[in-house]
Order: structure tokens, then sequence, then C-alpha cells
């Protein structure tokens, strides 16, 4: 797949920004299991990981605000300049979790902290998913953009997946109670200075043409209210695309591993690694499946998830309830994960295919984050709560009806490959 230097340069440099946003994120979620218990009271794992679970959600309120606030600012003063601001955030959260005292300690001031890092975090991702997507799609060519735009979730799964192999040294090195006690911070300080770096990386990236061209130009502001009033099929088209790819993500990854831990009763070490090999799978198989949008169009992608996770979600989970072989496990997790595929390879692109440069990186980040956070960032505190309440089969049904109505909304709209704003520019 060919590029310009400057622009291969610039898809990398972005996309390693990418990868430590998301690690920081993730982190929360790998290390949920070991570190739950410092900061709320004592009572059953079930019990403090919906603790843990409600303040993920939390952080997930944050991001459409983030989206609103930073998709702005990236449409005024660049997709750059919200990327930095964005890293910025994200390594404030990041620092905060790593040094705050434990209830134990501090009483109710240890969770308060960690809901502010949180929501720091969460403004940071809501702006960091409309300013990459948007970056990386500008930036790429126009035949090869569902190929480049796809490195969006390669680096999203490889931040993840470099949260899971810590664990997993983590785990090998030092003792459960160890990692109870204080090996949990570990992943959070790494974050906050990886992300320290990426500030020094993203301000050496080059800005899109696109945003050069807008910024010549006496192009109208990008506000919520013009967004919604000027193009509202096209926001509502996102957020209603994004729903079941959202969750279907979250349900098959990160719920996942504390489902295979929580209900499948496999060790935490081996939910860990059925993971962390089918992640690294997963995110493989992303540029493939971009560039075969690019070649047959985003919709076939978008239907074959949205008709393969209508039907088989609710045998995947099912099953795994039972199933005590790891690899049988693997093979089942890998399947979900290559199920959603076909909404997470080419997500950022389509939505940023639908809109003009000078409102783009807010119509990517906008409606995506508030239908992320509808069905993205409370699908663990549902899936919990269901388990809790002694119906936990219902969070499978919850995943496969979000999906098939998704699925109406991929059948309906036009293919962005064929029909996109950014070749306008």
């Amino acid at each position: 797949m060919p590029a310009h230097p400057n622009r291969l340069r610039s898809i990398l440099g972005g996309s390693a920004g990418n990868l430590v946003e998301w690690y920081d994120w993730y982190a929360y979620s790998a290390f949920t299991l070991y570190f739950a218990h410092a900061f709320f009271p004592k009572g059953d794992r079930t019990a403090q990981l919906l603790s843990a679970a409600a303040v993920f959600a939390v952080g997930f309120l944050m991001r459409p605000i983030g989206g609103w606030l930073m998709g702005v600012y990236a449409d005024a003063k660049g997709r750059k300049a919200g990327l930095t601001l964005s890293v910025s955030l994200m390594c404030a959260g990041s620092f905060a979790i790593a040094v705050t005292p434990t209830y134990a300690q501090i009483g109710t001031l240890a969770p308060l902290i960690l809901v502010v890092a949180r929501m720091a975090q969460g403004l940071s991702l809501g702006g960091e998913y409309g300013a990459s997507a948007t970056y990386l799609s500008e930036m790429a060519g126009r035949k090869h953009r569902g190929f480049w735009s796809s490195f969006q979730y390669v680096t999203l799964i490889a931040g993840q997946l470099t949260a899971l192999a810590l664990l997993l040294v983590l785990q090998s090195v030092l003792s459960e109670a160890e990692i109870d006690a204080w090996g949990w911070r570990i992943p959070f300080a790494i974050g906050g200075v990886l992300a320290v770096v990426v500030f020094w990386i993203r301000r050496r990236l080059a800005e899109t043409e696109s945003f050069e061209n807008v910024r010549r130009e006496d192009s109208p502001r990008s506000t919520a209210l013009a967004l919604f009033r000027d193009h509202p099929r096209e926001a509502f088209t996102v957020m209603a695309l994004t729903a079941g790819g959202t969750l279907a993500f979250y349900a098959y990854s990160i719920y996942m591993q504390k489902f295979l831990a929580n209900t499948s009763s496999f060790s935490r070490e081996t939910a860990s690694t059925i993971m962390t090999a089918a992640l690294l799978v997963f995110a493989l198989v992303q540029p493939l499946a971009g560039a075969l949008s690019d070649r047959i169009g985003r919709k076939p992608l978008m239907v074959g998830f949205g008709i393969a996770g209508l039907l088989f979600t609710w045998p995947i989970f099912t099953t795994l309830e039972t199933v005590r072989d790891p690899w049988i496990a693997f093979a089942l997790v890998l399947a979900s994960l290559l199920i959603v595929t076909g909404y997470t390879s080419i997500n950022a692109v389509v939505k940023a295919e639908l809109f003009p440069a000078h409102i783009r990186a807010l119509g990517v980040a906008f409606p995506y984050a508030l239908a992320n956070t509808l069905f993205g960032g409370t699908a663990e505190y549902v899936a919990l709560w269901l388990k809790d309440a002694g119906l936990e089969r219902g969070f499978y049904a919850y995943v496969a009806a979000t999906i098939g109505l998704s699925l109406i909304v991929y059948l309906r709209m036009r293919d962005t490959r064929d029909h996109s704003r950014i070749a306008e520019d």
C-alpha cells in the first residue's frame, strides 16, 4: 500500500499517539480485578467489580462533552492541536490514579479522586476519537483510505494488548498479593510517562490538507447547533451505526475478560492469556478488512457484521458459560472479534466520509461519543448488574438486539466509499 513519505510518517505518528491514549484508557479495565478492592469497601468480588464498572461508565459520560469541546477545537485550531490537547488530559488522569491512596487510607476521598481522574480521561478520549479518526482519514490517499484509517483500531487494540501484556508480565514476576497491594499502580504510572512522550510526538505532526484548505476559506463555524441543524441525517446515522458496533466491541473484548473469569470460571491469568491471543489476531485482521473495503465498499462489511452479530452473539456466550478448555474459549472469543471486525475496521473512515471538512472532527466525535456512552460505556455495568440479578443471559439478548437495530441502518445507508465528503476536499 504505497503512501507519500510525509503521509506515512504522519499516519504512523498519529497512530502511535492513539495507541498510548487507548493503553491508558484500557489499563483501568485490564487491572480492575486487582484494584477494585483498593477504592471500594470490602464485599464480594462481583459487588466490587460492579462499583469499578460504574466508575468506568462515569468516564464514558464525559466522552460526549470531550467529543463536543475538542471536536469544535480540532475543527477551529487543527487536527494536530486537538490530538495534543487530548493526550495532555489523559496524562493527568493516569498519574492521578497511579498515586491515589486507597479507601482504607483516606476513605471516600479515594473513589472520589478515581472518579475525577476517569472524568479527565473520558474528556480526553471523547476528543481523541474524533481528532484521530479525522486526522487518519484525511491523511490517507483516496484509493487506500479504508486501509490506512483502519490503523485507528489497530492502535486502539494495540493499546489494549499492551495493557494486557503488562498484566501478564506483572502476573509472572509479582505475586497476586503484591499486585493487589501496589503492583496495579505500575501500569498507570507507565501510561502517564508514555503520554508525555506522545505529547512531544504530536507537536511535530504535519497538519492535514483538508484542514489547511478550510483555514484558507471563509467556512462556517463548527458548533453542535450547526451539526444537528445542517447535518442531522449524518449525525443521527453516526449514532445509529455506532450503537450496535460499540456495544458488540465492548461486550466481546472489554467485558469478555471478566466474563471468562467470573462466569466461565477460568483463572484470572488464563482469562488474560486468552484475551491477549485473541486480540492480537483481531488487530492483525483490521488492515486486511480495511483494504477489502477499498475494493468492495464499506457497506458490505457493516452488513456482514450486523447479520453475523445478530445470529451468533447468543450461541457464543451461552457456549462459553460451560467451556472449560482454554483453546475452545479462545476460538469462540476470536470468532466474536472477527464478527465485529466488519464494524471496527472501517467505522472511523465511514464517519469521516459523511461530513464536510469544516465540521468533520465534531461530526465524527460528538454523535459517536453519545452513542458510545449509552451503549459501550454501560456494557460492563449492564452485564454485571444482570448477572447480579440472576439474569445474565439477558445481556446476550440485549447485545444481539442492538446489533440488529444497527443492521437496519447499515442496509439503508449509502456506501460512503462511493459518496465520500473527504474526496470533495
